[in-house]
């Protein structure tokens, strides 16, 4: 029976900044931005329907334009 030792990890994700850990992963998970990400909103629609052609999000920092982005973008590469 092998034992990690203090500072070893098994997964890649341990090195990952605690931001990229926590980004929500589905539609589903995110917090906020309802009139746009609920459920048979306008946006969650066009994503869940692969009907996005280019957007530009714009706004304060912490509203989740990297992680929609960062979500869409291991959708179509087919990324875990």
């Amino acid at each position: 029976m092998d034992q990690m030792g203090l500072f070893e990890t098994q997964e890649k994700e341990a090195f990952e900044p605690l931001a990229s850990r926590m980004r929500p992963r589905t539609l589903d998970e995110f917090v906020g931005q309802e009139h746009l990400l609920g459920k048979n909103k306008l946006l969650y629609c066009l994503i869940e329907n692969d009907q996005v052609s280019s957007m530009i999000f714009w706004g304060p920092p912490g509203v989740g334009k990297t992680t929609l982005t960062y979500r869409r973008q291991r959708e179509l590469s087919d990324l875990p």
